[in-house]
């Protein structure tokens, strides 16, 4: 919250929105501290005196952000962050998602946290949240159910699947809500995209680290146009005592598990065996999904994983008309430009088939058609 308003949210409509939560003598405030030599805008959540506020678990919380003022996409991304706390502490404990009471983060002041960043992106019209690696500190921590190892339980379960880092800082630098809000918003973890920086915003924790200044740092602005930007799981295998007519269903059950991409590769091996790498890039949440096919379907005792950085032109798809009918395809852009238009496989050889004539002159046709009308739209 302190380093979004420090990023450009206005001193006073953070507040004013906070406000349309409705939480009884609760009072929020901003103010100019220094971490470890560095100005931060530090967020302050202030209960009046002998102000009760009941526990509240997932359906109480639901409830009291729907019956709020804050706007529906506030609300949606909120209900979000809240969900996947709820899911994390039911898994940790061993109960269901209903009955999970959420002793540190039903505070007011996380419920005002959660809330109050997703209001915050909003007010800075943010389209999309990266995170770098999520450091979460090493040691103890003392919870309701007594000292706990760092990252705590629900930390753990909820940054599962993404990138974390373990300092010799002897401190929880990570907390339940925080892990919740990152891993709920952002839609990578990786280093920052290429983009124009706008603004830079400083928040400031609530101790003084010895180590390192106990501040986060945001980046506002644009991403650049170049090109898309994502990370994804590279999960490959080296088979060599199973009939390469599998390979073929084994490639067909690992696309409709969820792979981006299955190829596969001969190589020679040990003792001069011929074998295949079959390799499947999958997004994070597909990856244990695809090792489930690869079990199943080969005849493999283990396979590799490595995270890979992908670099992507924006596609668009596009129908063009051509003489024997309409072909649906992908256009390939950088920025504003158009590079190359590709004519989707299966519509061209339907196409193909119905008139009778070559799948390649479809092709080359719908490529043609494409042409001219980019050319006809620049003359326009």
């Amino acid at each position: 919250m302190g380093a979004l308003a420090d990023a450009g949210v206005g001193a006073e409509e953070l507040p004013r929105e906070i406000g349309k939560l409705r939480l009884e003598g609760v009072e929020v405030s901003f103010r100019e501290v220094k971490r470890g030599g560095i100005r931060a805008k530090k967020f302050d959540v202030v209960c009046r005196e002998g102000t009760k506020h009941p526990a509240r678990g997932l359906a109480e919380i639901k409830a009291l952000l729907e019956s709020s003022g804050l706007s529906a996409a506030a609300k949606k991304k909120a209900t979000k962050v809240f969900e996947r706390l709820a899911k994390a502490e039911a898994q940790v404990h061993g109960v269901a998602v209903a009955d999970v009471h959420f002793h540190e983060v039903g505070a007011v002041d996380s419920i005002v946290d959660i809330a109050g960043t997703c209001v915050a992106l909003e007010l800075l019209g943010v389209e999309k949240v990266y995170s770098s690696a999520v450091s979460v500190g090493t040691g103890e921590v003392k919870m309701a159910h007594g000292k706990l190892p760092l990252p705590a339980p629900a930390t753990a379960e909820l940054l599962k699947g993404r990138p974390v880092r373990q300092t010799g800082i002897r401190a929880e630098l990570t907390t339940p809500t925080g892990a919740a809000v990152l891993s709920a918003l952002a839609v990578e973890f990786a280093e920052m995209p290429v983009m124009r920086i706008d603004t830079i915003g400083y928040g400031a924790g609530e101790r003084e680290l010895e180590e390192q200044p106990n501040v986060l740092r945001v980046f506002v602005g644009e991403e650049a146009p170049e090109s898309e930007r994502d990370w994804v799981w590279e999960v490959e295998t080296n088979i060599d005592d199973m009939s390469p007519e599998v390979c073929g269903y084994l490639v067909e059950r690992l696309l409709a598990a969820g792979a981006l991409d299955v190829f596969v590769t001969p190589v020679l091996m040990k003792k001069s065996r011929p074998g295949q790498v079959v390799t499947a890039l999958a997004r994070p949440e597909d990856v244990s999904e695809i090792e489930q096919v690869i079990f199943k379907e080969t005849t493999t005792l283990g396979t590799r994983r490595k995270r890979a950085e992908r670099r992507k032109l924006r596609r668009e798809s596009v129908t063009v008309r051509t003489r024997y009918g309409e072909v649906s395809g992908k256009a390939a852009r950088l920025g504003d430009r158009v590079l190359f238009f590709s004519p989707e496989y299966e519509s061209a050889k339907a196409l193909a088939a119905r008139e009778g004539v070559a799948l390649r002159e479809v092709m080359e046709e719908a490529k043609a058609a494409f042409r001219r009308e980019q050319q006809e739209g620049e003359a326009d």
